[in-house]
């Protein structure tokens, strides 16, 4: 099969959800309408906790920011699969696809460990209360939610440009609805060795860290659950993990 050059791919074909015509302008607003939920949803959390001084706490500090972030990734996949619903070819050039790809792996990355940050202050909170505020500064918050973010930018700028020194196939047709890693390795038509490494060591790394970090919090924090013997102790202790809990299960679910 025949090769171009990296210079030379100018535009991609993302295949989508549905190549039927007449099920374009459905799923169009069923995503639409799923993306306005999500907006609303989002902005309306980031707002009440930014306007409530009753919410201006570390643990709602990390909703927040949980919550920009997902808005973000969102964003960054959504709007252009509904611009596709809407054209009669998915195209996406070849700048906006490796655009797309980096901020999506800085968002979701980040989303990661953001989480693990959540759980640290829920184990601060339940394990040791009275040296919570010592502990959880809102500068160790700050730092907690900074690093996140560069652990996102530094994983997402070794995919993107490993992705960007390899040759794609002629056939450039990605088989999904955004420019992921893994469909754009399956094109390449060069060496993604390097590639394939990064891969494996950055999802393994953005997965393993956190899952294990949050199972561990979760351990010593059940362990300190079980030694209360009110009831409101028990309702306080399981009302500051709920939340954490499902936003967890959903992330690392999925």
């Amino acid at each position: 099969m025949s090769t171009r050059n990296r210079s030379t791919v100018g535009v991609f074909v993302l295949a989508g959800l549905n190549q039927q015509p007449e099920l374009q302008l459905p799923l169009f607003l069923l995503f639409l309408g799923i993306y306005g939920v999500t907006v609303a949803g989002n902005l309306s959390m980031i707002l009440l906790i930014a306007l409530s001084p009753r919410l201006h706490t570390h643990r709602y500090y990390f909703f927040a920011n949980l919550s920009f972030i997902d808005l973000c990734y969102s964003s960054v996949i959504t709007t252009k699969m509904l611009v596709n619903f809407l054209g009669k070819k998915n195209a996406i050039f070849y700048y906006e696809c490796m655009a797309q790809l980096f901020f999506f792996a800085v968002f979701v990355v980040a989303e990661g460990y953001v989480l693990t940050a959540t759980a640290y202050d829920c184990y601060i909170g339940i394990c040791n209360p009275l040296l919570y505020n010592v502990i959880m500064s809102p500068k160790l918050c700050s730092l907690l939610v900074l690093a996140s973010f560069l652990l996102g930018v530094l994983f997402a700028v070794a995919h993107t440009s490993a992705l960007m020194k390899l040759s794609f196939c002629e056939y450039h047709i990605i088989t999904h609805y955004f420019c992921d890693v893994l469909p754009l390795l399956n094109l390449s038509c060069s060496n993604a060795h390097l590639s394939n490494l990064l891969l494996f060591i950055i999802a393994g790394f953005s997965t393993l860290v956190p899952t294990l970090s949050v199972a561990v919090s979760y351990i010593f924090i059940f362990c300190s659950i079980l030694r209360i013997w009110s009831s409101e102790g028990w309702s306080k202790a399981f009302g500051m993990c709920s939340c954490h809990l499902m936003a967890m299960d959903i992330f690392f679910g999925s």
